[in-house]
C-alpha cells in the first residue's frame, strides 16, 4: 500500500498538456487519503483531475486578463463531487430513479462473474431478446449457467448490447484490447486544422462567451460540459426525443446548462445542428464511436465549418483495439478491466465489489474539461483546430498507475455527513440539493448561472 502524492498525480497531468509550471505555485490542496472506503486512490484521482480543470480555467482567466489566481481543492469535496449524483435532492426528497432489476453481476456456467447492464430500455429489450427470456432474474440465470463469461460478453457486444465478463488486472492486461489501451496516453491533444488564433478578450470569468456544444449523455461527458459552465461557458446540451436518459443524472449534470431537442436523424435535425457549429467555440460528442460522424459530424466536419473548433471525442475503451468501437459505462469498463475484482480481493468479498464511486465517469469528465481548456488556450495563443480524445478504460489505466491506499476501513459518507459541500438551487424538477463545486477560485468562483432544466426545454440557438 502506497499514499499517492495528489500535487505529484497533479503535475504529471499538466506537464501532459504541456502547461507552463510556473501555474502550479498556484494551487493549494487540503486533505488526505483515505477519505472513501477503497484500496484505490480515489480521493486523490479526484483531487488531482477536479484540481486540473480548475487550474486549466485560472490559466485562460490569465490569458484574458494577465493575472494569476489562487485555486483550492480539498480531497474529502472532491471525492464528495464524484459522487455528487448521490447526494442530490429534489424538494428535500431522493429523486425516482430507474433500476432495472435484471442490471447486475451473474455467476456463469463457467464460474466467472459478468456485468449486466440494463438500466437503459433498448439496453434491456435487446438482452431479453438476445437470450431468449422474459424479464425475469432467475430465466436470465438459467440461460447464464449454460454460458462462459466470455460468451455472453460477446454476443452481447455482437448485438449493440453491454454486457462485460469480470477480468483480473492480469487478464485484461493480457487482452488484446487491455494492451491496446496501455499504450494509448491518458488523453491527446491533435491539431487537425489550420485557423488564425481567436484572442480571448478580458472578461469576469475563464470561459466567458465561449460557447459548448455538449452532445452527451449520462455522466462522463456531461460533468465535462458541466464543469465548463461552472467557469462561464455557454453549454447548450443537444439532445432528441427518442434517446435514452436517466432523469437524477439530467438534473444533477444539467446545471449550467441550456438544452434542446434535435433528432439526427432527420434533415432537418442535421441542418439546425449545422446551423449552430459556426458560432462554436467546442463540440464535445460522447456517443459510440462513428455514431455521430455517420450524421456528418466528424472532427473534420465541424473543424470544416468552423476553422478553429476544438472538437472532443469521448468513448468507452479508446480509439485503439479490438473493442474502439464498443458501446460501455463506468460500471461495464471497471469490470471488464480488473478493478472489481482488485476491489474485491482487497475487501475479502467472495463477489466482484465496486469502487465507491463511478470513478471512470467523473475522472474522465473533469480530465475532458481539462484537455478543452488546454486546447482552447492553444487556439487562443497558436491558432488551428483541435480534437481532444479521451476514453474511460485509458482513465482507469492511469487510476491503476497511482497504486493501492488502505481505505477499506474509511468510512462511507452519508449524506447527512456531507452537507458541509451541499447548496440547493432552484431548478425546472424543483428546488435542488447539489454539491458545490470543490474547485475554490480566488478570483473568479465557480458557480452555475443557469438551472438544470427538463431536456429539450430551450430552442436550439445561442443565447444574445
Amino acid at each position: 500500500m502506497s499514499v499517492p502524492d495528489a500535487k505529484t498525480v497533479l503535475a504529471g497531468l499538466w506537464h501532459s498538456a504541456a502547461h507552463d509550471d510556473a501555474a502550479l505555485r498556484q494551487i493549494q490542496f487540503t486533505g488526505s487519503e483515505p477519505v472513501l472506503p477503497s484500496s484505490f486512490a480515489v480521493g486523490s484521482a479526484a483531487q488531482a483531475t477536479i484540481g486540473a480543470a480548475g487550474l486549466a480555467a485560472a490559466e485562460l482567466w490569465r490569458l484574458r486578463t494577465g493575472h494569476r489566481q489562487n485555486v483550492g481543492v480539498d480531497m474529502r469535496h472532491a471525492a464528495i463531487e464524484f459522487r455528487s449524483e448521490r447526494y442530490l435532492r429534489v424538494d428535500g426528497k431522493r429523486p425516482n430513479e430507474y433500476h432495472d432489476d435484471l442490471a447486475g453481476l451473474y455467476r456463469c456456467g463457467d464460474g466467472r462473474f459478468a456485468r449486466l447492464h440494463t438500466n437503459l430500455p433498448h439496453h434491456c429489450s435487446g438482452l431479453l431478446k438476445l437470450l431468449g427470456v422474459p424479464h425475469d432474474k432467475e430465466a436470465v440465470q438459467r440461460v447464464l449457467d449454460g454460458m462462459t463469461a466470455e460468451a455472453i460478453e460477446t454476443a452481447a457486444a455482437e448485438a449493440g448490447l453491454v454486457v462485460t465478463a469480470c477480468r483480473s488486472f492480469a487478464e485484461w492486461d493480457r487482452h488484446p484490447q487491455g494492451q491496446a489501451v496501455a499504450k494509448l496516453p491518458l488523453f491527446s491533444i491533435e491539431k487537425i486544422g489550420d485557423a488564425p488564433p481567436k484572442k480571448l478578450a478580458a472578461a469576469e470569468r475563464p470561459l466567458s462567451g465561449v460557447k459548448v456544444l455538449d452532445l452527451t449523455r449520462i455522466i462522463a461527458g456531461p460533468v465535462c460540459g458541466r464543469t465548463l459552465a461552472a467557469h462561464g461557458a455557454d453549454v447548450l446540451l443537444i439532445t432528441a426525443k427518442h434517446l435514452a436518459s436517466m432523469l437524477p443524472l439530467v438534473m444533477d449534470t444539467g446545471r449550467g446548462k441550456l438544452s434542446a431537442s434535435i433528432d439526427l436523424r432527420e434533415a432537418g435535425g442535421r441542418e439546425s445542428l449545422a446551423a449552430l457549429v459556426p458560432e462554436a467555440d467546442v463540440f464535445v460528442q460522447g456517443y459510440r464511436p462513428g455514431a455521430i460522424a455517420a450524421h456528418g459530424f466528424s472532427p473534420q466536419d465541424v473543424a470544416r465549418l468552423r476553422p478553429g473548433i476544438v472538437y472532443a471525442s469521448l468513448c468507452a475503451y479508446g480509439n485503439a483495439g479490438p473493442w474502439a468501437n464498443r458501446r460501455g459505462f463506468d460500471s461495464l469498463v471497471q469490470t471488464a478491466s480488473g478493478f472489481n475484482a482488485a476491489e474485491a480481493e482487497a475487501f475479502g468479498s467472495p463477489r466482484p465489489k465496486e469502487l465507491p464511486t463511478q470513478e471512470l465517469d467523473h475522472a474522465t469528465g473533469y480530465l475532458l474539461a481539462f484537455a478543452v481548456m488546454t486546447a482552447l488556450k492553444r487556439q487562443a495563443e497558436e491558432g488551428g483546430s483541435w480534437h481532444v480524445r479521451l476514453s474511460l478504460a485509458q482513465t482507469g489505466y492511469w487510476l491503476r498507475q497511482l497504486g493501492r491506499i488502505d481505505g477499506m476501513n474509511c468510512p462511507d459518507p452519508k449524506f447527512d455527513d456531507v452537507r458541509d459541500c451541499l447548496e440547493e438551487t432552484a431548478s425546472g424538477f424543483g428546488r435542488l440539493t447539489t454539491v458545490r463545486h470543490a474547485a475554490a477560485m480566488s478570483e473568479t468562483p465557480a458557480h452555475w448561472t443557469r438551472p438544470s432544466v427538463p431536456l429539450g426545454s430551450h430552442v436550439p440557438a445561442w443565447p444574445h
